[in-house]
């Protein structure tokens, strides 16, 4: 029987596994649909669907570099403790190479790895260990000099914060200092001219409440104002803040001072952004009491 396209995609959304573990799960069984499903269960590969709704916000953050571009990649799972798993470390290494010849998370879940893309590899492990795990995003940034650093290293190159920093003109030293900077720090821009306008709105509107609750005239208020948005700009701007290293310093100054210029960055931490489940432990016990 020939197997359609159409019926790989149908058993790929019933099952979780990747599209070559379906194909073949129907060429296995001649078109079978039902059997294929079973196929792919002595397999091990649809256990990855039971696993895929659940929050995955633990794991591990991965940079590479090579020449003038940087990578780093976060791949997530629902335990800290595969963060620790050697076999997951190994892929994720992996992934972070990988992603050096791609621009986009969509592209790096196509790219090959051991002769799988991406997202199989990922399938499998999802099956192998036992928990959801997800590509969530790359970020690469490019310069004459790339240099990366590992916050809470779990292995070589990998850990719970990445960072980037690329640089015009050539100090690995001041490059390595200045991205401890952003791992600490986490700056939300560059430098004013690419700091998000809503986030400057934001913070603007909050500081005209905050000073409107002092009772001070209008005109007052708008001095204060300026001086207050000009101290927050100061505050979330990488070239602007002050130099953890050398405090007397802005980055932007060290960074001249050293003989280079920052041109971008990239600071990536695990799980930022994603709502995590709550944990009743006291519910699970009653539960697991109640069912002996």
């Amino acid at each position: 029987m020939a197997i359609t396209a159409a019926m790989v995609k149908e058993l790929r959304e019933s099952t979780g596994a990747g599209m070559m573990d379906a194909k073949k799960a129907l060429t296995e069984t001649d078109g079978d649909m039902e059997a294929a499903v079973d196929w792919l269960r002595t397999k091990g590969l649809a256990k990855a669907a039971k696993k895929s709704g659940r929050v995955a916000a633990e794991g591990l953050v991965a940079v590479a570099v090579e020449g003038g571009k940087g990578v780093a990649v976060e791949v997530n799972s629902e335990t800290d403790f595969v963060g620790k798993n050697a076999e997951f470390q190994g892929m994720v290494s992996k992934i972070a190479t990988a992603a050096l010849g791609v621009n986009t998370t969509e592209e790096l879940n196509n790219a090959l790895v051991d002769g799988k893309p991406v997202s199989e590899v990922l399938t499998d492990a999802i099956a192998k260990i036992g928990e959801n795990m997800t590509l969530r995003r790359m970020v690469a940034v490019e310069g004459e000099t790339v240099v990366s650093y590992v916050h809470n290293a779990a292995a070589e190159g990998m850990g719970k914060i990445g960072v980037l920093v690329a640089l015009k003109g050539s100090n690995e030293t001041i490059g390595k200092q200045i991205a401890m900077h952003i791992a600490a720090t986490n700056p939300a821009s560059l430098s004013e001219a690419d700091l998000d306008p809503a986030i400057v709105e934001k913070e603007k509107q909050v500081q005209i409440d905050i000073a409107r609750e002092s009772g001070k005239p209008e005109a007052v208020i708008e001095k204060m104002i300026v001086g207050r948005m000009q101290k927050f700009l100061q505050e979330v701007t990488l070239v602007n803040q002050a130099f953890v290293i050398n405090p007397d310093l802005t980055v932007g100054q060290a960074a001249k001072d050293a003989g280079v210029e920052i041109v971008a960055f990239a600071r990536v931490e695990v799980g930022e952004g994603i709502e995590k489940e709550k944990e009743d432990f006291a519910a699970e016990v009653a539960k697991t009491a109640a069912g002996n």
